[in-house]
C-alpha cells in the first residue's frame, strides 16, 4: 500500500532500491576489523570478527525522477537538464548525482563550486535565490576527500531544493567562499570552519563563531577526542570524567 506523503513515499521508493550484492561487497577495501575494542574472534559477542568496508560511491543513474520518488524522467531530470545547458563545463564540474529519498544532490568538483552556484542563483530555469545552509561532514576513511562542505539550496521562484556537496583532503582544507553568491552563507561557513576547520577562501571574516578564539582543534570532526581525556581550556584543565571528584 503506497502512501500520499511526499515523504513516505521517497522513503518507499528508497526501500525498493536494489541491494548490493555480497560479492560487490567483498570487492571494497575494508576499512575497519573488530568493534567496541574487540579485536579477536575469541570474544562470546562475535563483534572481534566484524569485517567493516568501505561503502562504494553511490551516483543514481538517469532518470533521476523527482521528489515522489518516481522511476520516470521528473523534476529533478528538469533540474540537472537546466544546469546542463546553463553551464558548459557540466561534465568537468559535476563529479556526480546523487538522488536518495526524494532528494537531489550534485557533487561539484571544488574548482567550479563557485560559478556552478552563480548559475544556479542566476539562471531562470533554475533561479535558486537563497541559500538556506551551509554545513560540514567529516569522513575519515574518505582518502582525499576526507572533509565534505553541503550547500543547502532553494529556489523560491519555482518552489524547489537541491544540495551541491564539494569535498576536499584534510591535507588541504579549503575551498571557495559562497558569500559573494549568497551573502547568507557568511555566518554558515564560519560555523563548518569553526567546527570542522575547513578553509572558506574568500570569506570576509573567517573567523569561530561558536568556540572561543583560542580553542585548539575542531569538535565535529571524528577524530575529535569526546571523552576520557583531560581537556585544556584557557590554561585550565578539566580532568576526564572518570577522574572527576564524585559528590554522591
Amino acid at each position: 500500500m503506497s502512501s500520499q506523503n511526499p515523504e513516505q513515499q521517497a522513503e518507499q521508493a528508497a526501500d525498493r532500491l536494489p541491494a548490493q550484492a555480497e560479492d560487490e561487497r567483498r570487492e571494497q577495501p575494508i576499512v575497519r576489523k573488530g568493534m567496541f575494542g574487540a579485536n579477536t574472534t575469541g570474544d562470546t559477542s562475535g563483534y572481534g570478527g566484524l569485517v567493516v568496508r568501505q561503502s562504494p560511491k553511490v551516483s543514481a543513474p538517469r532518470p533521476y525522477g523527482g521528489p515522489g520518488g518516481t522511476a520516470e524522467a521528473g523534476e529533478f531530470d528538469d533540474v540537472a537538464d537546466a544546469l546542463e545547458r546553463a553551464y558548459p563545463r557540466f561534465g568537468d564540474a559535476i563529479e556526480r548525482v546523487v538522488v536518495d529519498r526524494g532528494e537531489l544532490t550534485f557533487f561539484v568538483g571544488r574548482d567550479h563550486l563557485l560559478e556552478v552556484a552563480r548559475t544556479m542563483r542566476d539562471d531562470p530555469t533554475l533561479r535558486f535565490e537563497l541559500c538556506s545552509g551551509v554545513s560540514g561532514v567529516h569522513y575519515p576513511d574518505d582518502a582525499g576527500a576526507e572533509l565534505h562542505s553541503v550547500v543547502h539550496l532553494l529556489s523560491i521562484t519555482h518552489n524547489r531544493r537541491v544540495r551541491l556537496e564539494t569535498t576536499c583532503p584534510d591535507a588541504d582544507p579549503h575551498l571557495p567562499s559562497l558569500v559573494p553568491v549568497y551573502p547568507t552563507a557568511d555566518w554558515h561557513e564560519r560555523e563548518t570552519y569553526d567546527f570542522f576547520g575547513i578553509v572558506y577562501d574568500g570569506h570576509p571574516a573567517l573567523t569561530r563563531i561558536e568556540m572561543p578564539d583560542d580553542w585548539v582543534g575542531h569538535p565535529q570532526r571524528k577524530d575529535y577526542p569526546l571523552g576520557g581525556i583531560p581537556v585544556e581550556y584557557r590554561g585550565a584543565e578539566i580532568p576526564p570524567p572518570d577522574e572527576r571528584r564524585s559528590y554522591t
